[in-house]
């Protein structure tokens, strides 16, 4: 059986690594990114068992079906909410919850012994309805609070610009021009933001639609964002990001 690992934290994959091994499976690589997992599927033979994270350090896993094709059968990887579980289903063998179970991988890697099951094409489309989509009646973030010396400054959604990260702090970038620290990673930001307002763009920034200012083309087929009075670091959106960016500026 051939089996591989697509996930961005790197400790985990080494232990998923090592927790395959005890199964008696050999993993034949580990990658680490959408663009990196592209590569490797446009120069080798397809494996029979991919073990999938969803969100990659470039992007959702999504993105690199949309660039191959490929029959090779998924398991699932991931921190989701339960809601959206049930639907990879349809699309995979099994998914795992992190912290992975080794009980659990055993079920899900006999489950696959079992049917040698191929997923045949991989329904790109719902797949990113599944990833991107909110829960049905899922409210979002109207305030932040952010602590300023001894004090506590309520920030509404509507006069934040962008959220980023910069030495390990995740900002709010404010149309004002001003920036306050906030206690949240980007990460649980983007489950708390509305989607159809805020756009992770990298991996160092989330924006909000209404204070782009313009878009430029840049290198290697990016696209630079400008917004008013935000000189911390160039906007730049990832290579692999910017389709679905631009299918997001057109919702």
């Amino acid at each position: 059986m051939k089996v591989i690992i697509i996930e961005d934290e790197k400790p985990a994959a080494r232990r998923l690594y090592r927790m395959l091994e005890k199964l008696q499976i050999e993993t034949e690589t580990m990658l680490h990114s959408v663009a990196e997992a592209v590569e490797w599927f446009k120069n080798n033979t397809h494996p029979d068992l991919i073990f999938l994270d969803i969100q990659l350090s470039d992007g959702l896993s999504f993105e690199i079906f949309e660039q191959v094709r490929t029959e090779s059968a998924i398991i699932f990887t991931t921190a989701y909410d339960e809601y959206a579980l049930k639907a990879f289903k349809l699309n995979s063998i099994d998914y795992l919850l992190k912290p992975i179970d080794d009980e659990e991988l055993e079920a899900a890697v006999n489950k696959f012994r079992n049917t040698q099951q191929k997923n045949g094409s991989i329904d790109v489309q719902e797949l990113r309805s599944l990833l991107t989509n909110t829960e049905p009646g899922k409210s979002f973030k109207t305030r932040f609070t952010a602590q300023i010396g001894q004090h506590l400054k309520l920030v509404e959604i509507s006069d934040i610009a962008c959220f980023f990260s910069e030495n390990k702090t995740t900002y709010i970038h404010c149309h004002s021009g001003r920036n306050y620290p906030v206690d949240l990673p980007l990460e649980q930001l983007e489950e708390e933001l509305d989607p159809d307002k805020f756009y992770r763009i990298n991996r160092k920034c989330i924006l909000n639609i209404d204070a782009i200012k313009d878009i430029v083309s840049y290198t290697n087929s990016r696209l630079e964002i400008k917004l008013d009075h935000f000189d911390e670091f160039q906007l730049i959106v990832s290579r692999e990001r910017v389709k679905d960016f631009k299918s997001w500026l057109n919702n």
